[in-house]
């Protein structure tokens, strides 16, 4: 059988399918594993989730996991990575996550499995349909080795609330992070050490189930991946330069712009390819409507610094309520600066003193020109602006844990 990470289902009689000598669990202070004989009692202690490694034949051991385990070997072990120069591109890493969902809106137990490939049906709804939704969060390693996620429940509550436009069941708040943490952790080897980068979290929910005629699908899986990252910019805290797009759109009222559907990110390709090509780092879109108000860039929300005064696109659906922008602003409030949430013209933004980009993958990105029918303004003289310093430094001194959380938005996993 393939070797793979299990949460073991509960019997009626409380007790667990084993098929090793050992057991691995995942306890709050992180993986640990012990010798079944070390168990005895019938039932199994609430605060701990057990698994079994899947090596042999199943056989049934009734047990409770103890406080005398140890760590496991693989959990622990340091991942031989250039961590000084790690892009923003797919590492392959030990464990992912899935769980799934039948008609009836109710979730299995989830198991972690070796990072594969998986089968989907040529009908699954995900393929012929788009029925699917993403998120994107970070583990960030403290210098004590400890490991904090930043404010997955929101990343929860977002899917959620996709998941409601897409017509398909949600993980809860608690299933998300649960999740989330048991993805981490598995994987704990792959976060990079604190000011190296980051372990990019990627919970996935998708229609699974077949369908032929345009309808929900019967099934869904969720699904959770993760990945060692640096900058999503090769160019990395420098200033990007962004071509303002006024022929595609990325998101029209009534549409799913709001919300982080799959399809949102396939629709940008091409303009951003075009960019691209012309020297440009990415591409920033305009509303649809009225073709001059600033909506975001391909994968990240849009800032725009004048006298000291933050101005940012209002969320009205057809832009999406990113986490680090709405971090951002409470940021920059508790900074003192004024924020305004607002339409912002785009002759606002060719006039303006600074301009930066925020998002999960790109953090807080400092905008060096921008570029409008050939009209190229530079800000900063090419340079990382103040503000977009400071709450860049800000935040992610937050995220890392060299700062007081006073906010309460980190979660400390180990």
């Amino acid at each position: 059988m393939e070797q793979s990470l299990l949460l073991p289902r509960l019997r009626a009689d409380h007790g667990l399918i084993l098929a090793s000598p050992f057991i691995t669990y995942a306890h709050a202070s992180g993986w640990r594993r012990c010798h079944s004989s070390s168990f005895s009692s019938l039932k199994i202690q609430s605060q701990l989730r057990p698994m079994s490694v899947v090596s042999g034949p199943l056989s049934t051991i009734r047990c409770a996991v103890t406080e005398t385990s140890v760590y496991s070997k693989e959990s622990t072990e340091t991942v031989d990575l250039d961590w000084d120069n790690l892009g923003f591109g797919l590492v392959p890493t030990d464990y992912m996550y899935k769980m799934k969902c039948t008609q009836n809106g109710i979730f299995t137990e989830g198991e972690l499995l070796r990072y594969g490939p998986i089968e989907l049906s040529p009908s699954s709804g995900v393929l012929n349909y788009g029925q699917g939704l993403f998120e994107g969060l970070k583990a960030y390693r403290k210098e004590d080795g400890s490991i904090l996620l930043f404010r997955p429940e929101e990343n929860a509550l977002r899917m959620r609330k996709g998941a409601e436009r897409m017509c398909m069941p949600a993980p809860s708040v608690e299933k998300f992070v649960d999740a989330v943490k048991l993805t981490v952790l598995a994987n704990k080897r792959w976060v990079p050490p604190t000011g190296k980068g980051s372990l990019y979290i990627r919970p996935l929910l998708i229609g699974s189930g077949a369908v032929l005629g345009l309808s929900p699908a019967p099934e869904y899986t969720f699904l959770i991946f993760v990945s060692p990252v640096g900058n999503y910019f090769k160019e990395g805290l420098a200033p990007v330069n962004l071509l303002v797009e006024n022929e595609f759109h990325r998101a029209a009222p009534g549409g799913t712009g709001g919300v982080k559907t799959i399809g949102n990110y396939a629709s940008v390709l091409k303009a951003q390819k075009k960019a691209k090509e012309n020297g440009f780092s990415d591409v920033l879109y305009l509303d649809s409507t009225h073709k001059k108000y600033l909506e975001e860039v391909s994968s990240c929300n849009i800032f725009v610094v004048k006298n000291k005064v933050i101005s940012t696109p209002e969320v009205k659906g057809t832009i999406l309520p990113g986490i680090t922008r709405k971090s951002i602003i409470d940021v920059a409030l508790g900074q003192g600066y004024q924020v305004e949430e607002r339409a912002v013209s785009v002759d606002e933004v060719l006039d303006a003193d600074e301009v930066f980009c925020t998002g999960t993958a790109v953090v807080v990105t400092p905008v060096g020109s921008i570029t409008f029918l050939g009209r190229r303004v530079e800000y900063g003289n090419k340079g990382v602006g103040a503000v977009s310093q400071e709450l860049y430094s800000e935040l992610t001194r937050l995220q890392m844990g060299l700062l007081e959380d006073k906010m309460g938005w980190t979660m400390k996993l180990n």
